[in-house]
């Protein structure tokens, strides 16, 4: 931890005596700690980005609903209608709906997918004011995600008075809730490593959008994971698919809100210890990182 100290040299002059900052492992745990004390902080800058959002538009609060709404519809039409993919029969034995198998998979990926938009800017955005005052360099990715976890509250919310409106639900739909932390952990990891590389290099960003658009087809989301091929290209295409995150994740949304089931337990365990190591591996490279970033901002 960084201590500091003043005393008088001969001259006079006050001279402010810094002990080293404590390093490695020890500094990302000091880092954790402080970011407790910053809580008003994150919530204050959430606030500010949803106002922000919402400022001076007629409709305010509806495009919450407007946005995700107007993507279901698109993709139903073109997936759905056009290029006729059948959803599977979903739990109650009764519904086939490709609006409401999609709309399972899709609010997991705009999590997913805000989490990481967001928090590619976040490190740069606040620079001016990081520079003036000190706080831990990851509170606007973490206000980020409180704000994208604020829009998903409100596509969840809808989601669940669909499917109580079908009759298609049951209590498996609390096991969501864990599903949104593994969530949270995979894209806030992701988001953080890719900001601190995005500060030097503004190539970065572009490079993960066009990345998560690519990801975005290679995800099971707009149809179902037995459509896949054991193999493609010469290359185990179901296997890469499945080693890939937020494809298990979107699967176990569909496992627990669209078939009323738990998910498997190898399922369960493979996403939470990806997204934990994702986060760990991103949070620290992050920590590192930005010990000496003011510069760069």
């Amino acid at each position: 931890m960084t201590v500091n100290g003043t005393g008088a040299g001969d001259d006079g002059v006050e001279i402010v005596v810094r002990a080293p900052a404590t390093r490695g492992w020890a500094r990302v745990a000091e880092r954790v700690v402080q970011l407790r004390g910053y809580g008003p902080l994150i919530v204050n800058l959430a606030r500010r980005d949803l106002s922000t959002r919402q400022k001076r538009s007629a409709l305010g609060w509806l495009w919450s609903f407007i946005n995700p709404a107007a993507s279901l519809a698109i993709l139903t039409l073109v997936f759905g209608t056009f290029l006729r993919i059948a959803p599977p029969v979903a739990g109650n034995g009764e519904l086939e709906s490709f609006a409401v198998y999609l709309f399972c998979a899709l609010v997991v990926w705009n999590l997913f997918d805000g989490v990481i938009k967001g928090s590619i800017t976040a490190l740069t955005d606040a620079g001016p004011l990081l520079n003036k005052v000190y706080f831990p360099p990851e509170a606007p990715a973490m206000a980020n995600l409180a704000v994208t976890a604020t829009q998903t509250a409100f596509e969840f919310v809808v989601l669940v008075v669909v499917l109580i409106a079908v009759g298609n639900i049951s209590w498996t739909i609390f096991l969501w809730l864990y599903l949104f932390v593994l969530i949270s952990l995979l894209s806030l990891g992701i988001g953080l490593f890719v900001s601190v590389f995005n500060v030097f290099y503004r190539d970065v960003g572009y490079l993960v959008t066009l990345g998560l658009q690519v990801v975005f087809y290679a995800t099971p989301i707009i149809y179902p994971l037995g459509i896949i091929p054991e193999r493609a290209w010469g290359l185990p295409a179901l296997d890469i698919i499945k080693f890939n995150p937020i494809a298990q994740l979107t699967e176990m949304s569909r496992d627990i809100l669209y078939d009323l089931e738990v998910p498997s337990a190898l399922r369960l365990g493979y996403a939470t210890c990806a997204a934990v190591l994702v986060f760990a591996v991103g949070y620290t490279v992050f920590v590192r990182q930005t010990e000496n970033i003011a510069e760069e901002l």
